[in-house]
């Protein structure tokens, strides 16, 4: 499964790191998350520099979200419909709009490493909603730290078995994704129960 990925990082090296990270960010179906764990069995092994592999993949991904961050601002809602009568993504769309006007900043956090799928349409979302630039680019710069980090030392760590890996990794983020999803509605749970209790008490004479 990651023959392929290790023959592009051996013949492009940092390039494919970056390119990859980059259009995977404006939501080009370019399995990055591969090419990353390829190349940070390069590093590992040698063949490149740990720093510069996960430098350029951290740029490129934060050039990548800021681009569509931009396109977003600049295109407005006429430009997000039209982007989803184009890709047939609506869904996602719909559901980026909801993650930033619930979260805002917070949203645009974890949809770089947690909820992964929506990263691009959560970048043209937040752009197009208004979401300031700089709230924008601190929480984004957060979640693409974590992202890298997690997929290019996973390569260096266990390169020699970059395949088990590639599995695992896939599995642990629908894992984690579902157990977020878990979690937020155990949480609201509790405190629409705690208020109903709240509500339901007489009120103490004094």
């Amino acid at each position: 499964m990651s023959d392929w990925a290790f023959e592009l990082v051996s013949a492009w090296g940092l390039w494919v790191v970056a390119g990859s990270a980059f259009l995977s960010c404006l939501a080009v179906p370019v399995p990055t998350s591969l090419v990353m764990l390829a190349a940070g069995a390069f590093a590992a092994a040698g063949d490149l520099v740990l720093w510069q592999v996960w430098l350029s993949g951290w740029l490129a991904a934060l050039a990548g979200d800021n681009t569509g961050f931009q396109l977003g601002r600049w295109g407005g809602r006429p430009f997000l419909g039209w982007v989803a009568d184009r890709t047939g993504r609506q869904r996602l769309i719909l559901r980026g709009e909801a993650v930033v006007e619930a979260r805002g900043g917070v949203g645009v956090f974890l949809s770089t490493w947690l909820l992964a799928p929506l990263g691009p349409w959560v970048n043209l979302v937040a752009g197009s909603l208004g979401l300031s630039r700089w709230r924008f680019a601190l929480w984004d710069t957060a979640g693409e730290t974590i992202w890298v980090t997690a997929y290019v030392g996973l390569g260096f760590a266990f390169g020699t078995q970059i395949d088990r890996v590639a599995e695992v990794v896939s599995d642990w983020g629908g894992l984690v994704s579902a157990l977020a999803v878990a979690a937020a509605f155990a949480l609201a749970l509790g405190i629409k129960l705690r208020r109903r209790r709240a509500g339901s008490r007489p009120a103490r004479a004094d």
